[in-house]
């Protein structure tokens, strides 16, 4: 028996499906544990391009049952809208994707808040994806959000929803000077979903626990990355909950003891999309580098470009500390394939010291210049070889330098989107 967790190590979209798609297929559950329909998992199989955004990817092993937890926000448009595009693939979804009946749903008014308060922000806009996910957590928080189980409970859920209409029309009107939503509209739209989410509804809690009393795999996987996370990522400019490995149990509902390991997926560079401070970002003078082109660097959601720059070791070390690294998965090394020099950031220059931890003040994260070593590109194509000692001598020691940087092993080195451009170290 072994409970495992995927977590991103930087600011997310490094590849984390593919690296679940392939530790589902030795798994008995694939498990969600936070996050909503805004963050997309992509994976590609024998040429084929999977793109989900609120199922787990071990739905694309006939063998793995799928669970939604808790802790994620559920849009059940986008759900439902997913589900159909699945089985048109082929893909048995009922009896095998199960829905924690405690899990928050994302409502219309949530979209309608997001993306008015983005727009009213002007210069101080977070980059939300417009998906009410933030206002979703929000109204949790608030404790006025709607469950699962309240939709399942038609007078519950019918006398929530107009209740929580009538104020957010306020709020439409009076602060975003935004048009009010139809009540009755909504009403009838969101009631019919109590009979289609039934048959997936139940409790996650019970599920994963009576899994790991009967030896199963599990796998809990979260959405975006360390530095998102709501608590110790770059607030403001984060999600709205837990990526880290802390929020897979109190998204799921596990104990932290029945966490045997925690992998962090990690690209060769960094990326991140939306506002906020990026130490490493490739500006103007480097222009002759463009990861983004290499990389084709685009949100699998949102289809928006991400900002591209260096490894960031300090991000690294943090991510193993917040998250308990066992080891790091390394995503996309063929993408530096070409490249003469790749650099690593080992700390940041703030007022003429050097950090090596990562600071939680906005202020030295903005105004923090990156120090760099630098080593040799490789030069030679890399997404055909399967084994460590076939890669080139400098992208080895490339390798190598990031677990000295960051005292942690790189078990699965990455070099292309299919799953069999793999390496297991």
């Amino acid at each position: 028996m072994s409970v495992k967790v995927i977590v991103g190590a930087q600011w997310g979209d490094e590849g984390k499906g593919k690296m679940i798609d392939l530790m589902s297929e030795k798994v008995d559950i694939v498990a969600r544990y936070q996050g909503g329909a805004n963050a997309g998992h992509t994976v590609v199989i024998k040429g084929k391009k999977y793109i989900l955004h609120l199922i787990p990817s071990g739905i694309l092993h006939s063998d793995a049952i799928c669970v939604i937890g808790n802790g994620v926000v559920i849009d059940p448009v986008a759900l439902f809208d997913e589900i159909a595009l699945l089985e048109k693939q082929g893909i048995k979804i009922q009896g095998r994707l199960f829905i924690s009946h405690r899990a928050h749903l994302i409502m219309p008014y949530h979209k309608m808040l997001d993306v008015a308060k983005e727009s009213k922000e002007a210069g101080n806009k977070i980059g939300t994806t417009g998906r009410g996910i933030g206002p979703a957590y929000v109204d949790k928080v608030n404790r006025c959000g709607i469950r699962i189980v309240d939709l399942l409970d038609r007078p519950t859920f019918e006398s929530k929803l107009r209740k929580n209409i009538a104020e957010k029309n306020e709020i439409l009107k009076k602060i975003y000077k935004a048009d009010e939503m139809d009540v009755e509209q909504v009403v009838s739209e969101y009631v019919e979903f109590d009979k289609k989410i039934a048959p997936y509804s139940k409790d996650i809690s019970v599920l994963i626990n009576d899994a790991v009393k009967a030896g199963k795999e599990i796998l809990l996987e979260g959405a975006q990355g360390t530095l998102l996370d709501v608590d110790f990522g770059t607030y403001p400019f984060v999600t709205s909950s837990s990526p880290t490995s802390g929020g897979a149990c109190s998204g799921i509902g596990i104990g932290p003891t029945c966490v045997d390991e925690v992998l962090g997926v990690i690209k060769a560079y960094t990326t991140r999309v939306g506002m906020g401070p990026f130490p490493t970002e490739i500006g103007d003078d480097e222009g002759n580098v463009d990861l983004r082109a290499l990389g084709d660097e685009f949100g699998a959601t949102t289809g928006r470009p991400r900002r591209c720059g260096w490894f960031d070791a300090v991000i690294a070390n943090f991510s193993v500390r917040v998250n308990g690294l066992s080891a790091f998965a390394l995503t996309k090394l063929d993408v530096l394939d070409t490249l003469e020099e790749i650099k690593v950031c080992v700390a940041y220059r703030y007022e003429g010291k050097d950090l090596t931890s990562f600071p939680c003040e906005l202020r030295i994260l903005e105004n923090c210049k990156p120090v760099y070593e630098t080593f040799p590109g490789w030069q030679q194509p890399t997404s055909e070889i399967r084994q460590f000692s076939d890669l080139p001598a400098n992208a080895q020691n490339y390798i190598k330098a990031i677990e000295n940087l960051t005292n942690t092993k790189v078990a699965i080195v990455s070099v292309g989107s299919g799953r069999e451009q793999t390496i297991l170290v």
